[in-house]
């Protein structure tokens, strides 16, 4: 959705960048589950792999996985940031987003690393580190720190404006203080969907960072009222409106989100986006009722067959 907003003669090279990084950030974030003696040490290390893919004029032979216990990957990892930095090289408006894409990248990765660090650190120095960063933002620390663990979406973002030869330093700016909003916000809809499944099973939740369920729907409606307000001010507002419509559409939209615990939340997070939400729904509602129809078919002919 993200490299649509790419003008067409670019868009290929920001779709390879998005991609690489994509599964660059997703590979990341298991390895530096694995455990290790030093886990912040050695998962920032790890996770320099993804800051330095963005950044064209490094040509690293640095080992990432120095604290990690493997044979190698075949040169995976650094196969992904060679395609992620040739990419974003060919943009024509790198220029415009060398300062602000490491900074982010950085962000985020610090974020993941710190965030596993945490069950091993305690939740003091997380909540700190995260209290410090977030001065000056607008932003509760909780709120900038699931923004920052999400924050590979505002790198997709200025990946896509950097395809734009008109881009500016200043839209890079304000471009990604509005989608830390927005990650901020589609990390806490993840974990509120499937709040009830987590706790039935164990799963760690960053719902617990909040104090009750009205705690989290006030966060949650402010947050969708900020991304709305900082999404219209930035270049292309009306499609980063309608991304973030479709995001809070695709959570809200699951079964689980109308849940008795859920439920609430979900309808003041979608009061904010009525009526511009309304027709995204009714079409992500219809999709997962034929997913549905089609699973039940299809087990219902492999009875049959049996």
């Amino acid at each position: 959705m993200i490299a649509t907003i790419a003008p067409a003669p670019f868009r290929r090279d920001a779709i390879h960048a998005i991609v690489a990084l994509q599964v660059m950030y997703d590979y990341l974030d298991a390895i530096t589950e694995q455990p290790t003696t030093e886990p912040l040490r050695d998962g920032l290390e790890c996770f320099a792999a993804f800051t330095d893919a963005v950044i064209p004029a490094i040509s690293s032979g640095r080992d990432y996985y120095a604290y990690y216990p493997t044979e190698g990957d075949a040169g995976y990892l650094a196969d992904l940031a060679l395609t992620a930095r040739t990419a974003i090289k060919a943009l024509p408006a790198y220029r415009a987003i060398r300062e602000v894409i490491p900074a982010c990248t950085g962000r985020c990765a610090e974020a993941q690393v710190r965030i596993h660090a945490a069950e091993h650190t305690g939740a003091a120095p997380l909540e700190r580190w995260a209290g410090e960063q977030a001065k000056d933002t607008g932003l509760d620390w909780r709120d900038w720190l699931l923004g920052a663990i999400a924050s590979v979406v505002s790198v997709h973002a200025l990946v896509a404006l950097a395809a734009d030869a008109s881009s500016t330093r200043a839209q890079a700016r304000d471009l990604d203080d509005a989608y830390l909003v927005l990650c901020a916000l589609t990390t806490m809809l993840d974990h509120l969907v499937d709040y009830e499944t987590d706790t039935l099973t164990g799963q760690r939740s960053y719902i617990h960072l909040y104090d009750d369920r009205e705690d989290l729907a006030r966060e949650l409606t402010t947050l969708t009222r900020k991304s709305i307000e900082r999404a219209r001010a930035i270049p292309n507002g009306a499609h980063h409106l309608m991304i973030l419509s479709g995001i809070v559409a695709y959570y809200t939209s699951q079964p689980s989100a109308m849940g008795e615990f859920a439920r609430p939340v979900t309808e003041r997070v979608r009061n904010q986006l009525r009526p511009l939400i309304t027709p995204t729904l009714a079409t992500l509602h219809a999709w997962r009722l034929a997913k549905q129809i089609r699973s039940r078919t299809l087990r219902t002919s492999a009875a049959k067959s049996e």
